[in-house]
């Protein structure tokens, strides 16, 4: 049995549900379990929907309407207006009208969940229906009925042993008459309320299945050639990296590097599990294959940057040492608002942190530090990462750049920048 993943970008118009089917038309005889992001760019317009709903200002429904209208319009180049998908799509987002039509009582992080997860359940039925249409007979699953997490919102905890036991008893039977496809990024508790396991969390979700049905392997359908040493979004040049053990992917992805969500290796390599990253738009080309020995491993300097980052310095008031006592308040008031942190650095009386602006957790943080702390802030920064960093890799990406903060280990350096004025 092996797992697939298609990303929203698959899927992001018509003729991408038809290039999907094209390339599961190739492995008719065999077992799958295909996992479906939302449509390409629904996460980001349902989180613009969370935000005007949250912040109340009255632009929920519109934008939820066009959401609507643009899936309809996709599925009616599809499948026949009179089948009842059109039904069950309707029905998908009345979910989302329900809780639009009362003012929000309940936290950000748990209405971002009830929201957003309906992208993945429409994009599942859309795909589902179109299949069944095309004699590639699947059957659509509810990935809350047997992913199951704690009530950590939007970063949903998964519940191993429950999880395992479900996949378990459900999957396998269902394999024997069909290929199954289901939701990726989101779980349930065990009162039956959704959460979502982190942004891009789909991939987790493939690595969470075949560990618990110890799969023969993961696939990852991209819409680049496979793991790229740099993001084409931002650099220039870049090479296709053949093959990595599971330690260099882990790196890469803790780091930043968001062709995989960072928490799919770890299950993968448990179970030594291989991970296949390949591309939709050239199915035949080998893409990049993860496992656990390469045996002639390349190490070519690999690229991180995470941009809209925050640089934030903590002194405190009473000049004390930043030590055990400061770091340990520190660190858990950053844990109770999830904060995670993407470099770190102490002086004698200071820690600055560069973190992903998240305003809202940020605010909270700053909120309930200010009284024991002098505050510095830096806004619209860049963090970039070079793994098997060399100078003159360094020096071409540093120009015209001011860096504020920089940490280096035998492997990588890290860079926290801004544009020279």
């Amino acid at each position: 049995m092996k797992v697939f993943k298609f990303g929203g970008a698959s899927i992001k118009d018509a003729n991408g549900f038809r290039n999907v089917c094209r390339i599961l038309e190739s492995y008719k005889q065999q077992d799958l379990v295909i996992i479906v992001s939302a449509l390409g760019k629904t996460t980001n317009a349902l989180e613009k929907i969370v935000e005007s709903y949250f912040n109340r200002t009255g632009n929920a429904m519109a934008q939820l309407v066009e959401i609507k209208n643009q899936h309809r319009e996709i599925l009616e180049l599809l499948i026949p207006e009179t089948h009842s998908v059109f039904d069950e799509i309707n029905n998908a987002f009345v979910e989302i009208d329900w809780i639009l039509e009362e003012p929000p009582a309940d936290s950000y992080d748990y209405i971002y969940d009830q929201i957003v997860s309906i992208g993945e359940m429409a994009s599942t039925k859309m795909l589902s229906a179109f299949l069944n249409e095309n004699l590639l007979p699947v059957q659509w699953t509810d990935a809350r009925d047997f992913i199951k997490s704690d009530d950590t919102y939007r970063e949903g905890k998964i519940l191993w042993d429950k999880t395992k036991q479900n996949c378990q008893e459900k999957i396998p039977a269902i394999l024997k008459n069909s290929w199954v496809l289901t939701q990726g990024f989101i779980g349930g508790t065990k009162e039956n309320l959704t959460t979502t396991l982190g942004r891009e969390g789909s991939d987790y979700t493939a690595a969470i299945l075949a560990y618990c049905l110890e799969a023969e392997s993961v696939t990852i359908w991209k819409d680049v050639p496979g793991i790229l040493n740099a993001d084409p979004r931002y650099f220039t040049e870049q090479k296709l990296i053949d093959e990595l053990t599971y330690k260099e992917a882990i790196e890469m992805t803790y780091y930043g590097a968001t062709v995989i969500h960072p928490k799919t290796i770890k299950p993968l390599q448990n179970k030594n599990i291989p991970l296949y990253v390949k591309s939709f738009l050239q199915p035949l080309e080998k893409g990049t294959a993860i496992y656990a020995n390469v045996v002639n491993e390349i190490f070519t300097p690999v690229l991180v940057l995470k941009k809209n980052q925050v640089l934030i310095s903590l002194s405190p008031k009473d000049f004390s040492f930043i030590d055990e006592n400061n770091l340990e308040k520190i660190f858990h008031v950053m844990a109770q608002h999830r904060i995670h942190f993407n470099m770190m650095q102490n002086a004698a009386i200071s820690f600055s942190f560069c973190a992903d602006n998240d305003q809202i957790r940020i605010n909270n943080l700053l909120e309930e530090l200010c009284g024991t702390y002098k505050i510095l802030t830096n806004l619209d920064l860049d963090l970039l990462t070079i793994r098997h960093y060399n100078n003159d890799v360094i020096n071409i990406h540093t120009v015209n750049r001011k860096i504020l903060m920089e940490q280096k280990t035998r492997q990588t350096i890290q860079l926290v920048m801004v544009a020279e004025v």
